[in-house]
């Protein structure tokens, strides 16, 4: 998203956010198809927008049936709560989403216990890991017993990782002989499928549920979606009820996400825009980064210039209109979207360049950074 141009070394009032693909704002057709919607009251079953909503996105993902959910920390959270008892274990990865960013609310409104183990580099659940989650006599009441894996695919934690379809499949062959159930966190599922040439009904097919967004790079506004059988979604929308989750004439927001998913096609504009973000920063001196690891629009990076901090070069790029986070210790995350054209990437290489060029940078000096501490300590 872009306005403007550069008004100065230390200020712009030109913006690329990258922070995230949540930041998407509606598409002009999402606006006119909001604003146009058929609506009813969707808790007594009766948008019809919300029912088209659900019924397309279960079709593209080869489940029964599915579930429009105001975001997709409900969206897990409710699903989790669906697939376990009280007193039950969920096995989730330690970096995950759903252990790390959605607030412990399987224990907190289920009585459900988190069972984290690592994400091993490639963004997995390494197999021997997941058996040793459970008890060695499973008869034995002094421990709780797993009901539920899940798995997060991309695992944004570890780098926007890909989970090939030969492990899934072996996780799915393993939940079937212990008798357990899996939910597939696939927030950005369509990327997948897209950076891998996979159907997302094969990805989807390894997992008896699955989330996924429609306010990310799909870009509608508010909105994610669980899809799984028709009994289990009936117990899903129980669930959201109790959670607080049932809208009313919610097609208004229905009717951007069905215009999200019909032109879901357009995510190969992010995935080239993050490429060539990619190939740009491996090729500045001072950024760590193997371009071969941006698989879709997800863009990890270090800045390995002596001197350098990575706090203090993100607030260097945001001083000039460029916005990054920062995903664990050092790394820099930029994730492109409907907003971010290739005049903003470009923009973006820009920026890095004259940050990392300039030795009066503070993200680039301690030295000048400390001294700045020290005049904005004495004149308070």
């Amino acid at each position: 998203m872009t306005s403007g141009t550069a008004t100065g070394a230390d200020s712009s009032d030109r913006r690329v956010e990258l922070r995230s693909d949540t930041f998407t704002l509606p598409t002009p057709r999402m606006l006119q198809a909001m604003v146009t919607a058929e609506l009813g009251d969707d808790v007594y079953g009766e948008d019809p927008t919300v029912g088209e909503l659900e019924a397309l996105a279960a079709r593209l993902l080869g489940k029964e049936s599915g579930c429009f959910m105001p975001s997709g920390t409900m969206g897990n959270l409710a699903s989790i709560l669906t697939h376990c008892p009280r007193g039950a274990k969920v096995i989730v990865g330690a970096d995950s989403d759903i252990y790390v960013y959605e607030a412990g609310g399987a224990s907190v409104c289920g009585g459900v216990v988190y069972h984290p183990i690592p994400n091993e580099a490639d963004g997995s659940l390494a197999i021997d890991a997941i058996l040793a989650a459970f008890p060695p006599d499973p008869a034995d009441p002094q421990f709780a017993t797993p009901a539920l894996l899940c798995l997060e695919n991309p695992q944004n934690h570890s780098g926007g990782k890909v989970l090939p379809g030969s492990y899934l499949h072996a996780v799915a062959q393993l939940a079937h002989e212990t008798g357990i159930a899996v939910h597939l966190d696939g927030s950005r599922i369509f990327n997948v499928a897209l950076a891998t040439g996979v159907p997302v009904t094969e990805i989807a097919a390894y997992a008896d549920s699955v989330q996924f967004c429609l306010s990310k790079g799909l870009g509608a506004p508010v909105g994610s979606i669980v899809v799984g059988t028709g009994p289990f979604i009936d117990r899903v929308r129980r669930v959201r009820k109790m959670l607080g989750g049932g809208m009313r004439q919610s097609g208004v927001l229905a009717a951007a996400g069905i215009v999200a998913l019909n032109e879901r096609d357009r995510l190969a504009e992010d995935h080239r825009t993050a490429r060539r973000l990619a190939d740009g920063l491996a090729a500045i001196p001072g950024v760590e980064l193997d371009p071969a690891e941006t698989r879709m629009n997800m863009v990890f990076f270090r800045i390995v210039a002596p001197g350098t901090d990575a706090p203090a070069f993100i607030a260097a790029a945001g001083s000039r209109g460029v916005r990054m986070a920062e995903l664990g210790p050092g790394r820099i995350r930029c994730v492109t979207h409907q907003g971010v054209s290739i005049d903003d990437v470009d923009y973006t290489l820009e920026t890095v360049r004259s940050i990392l060029d300039d030795p009066r940078s503070s993200a680039v000096n301690p030295a000048r950074r400390s001294h700045a501490s020290r005049e904005t300590a004495a004149s308070h």
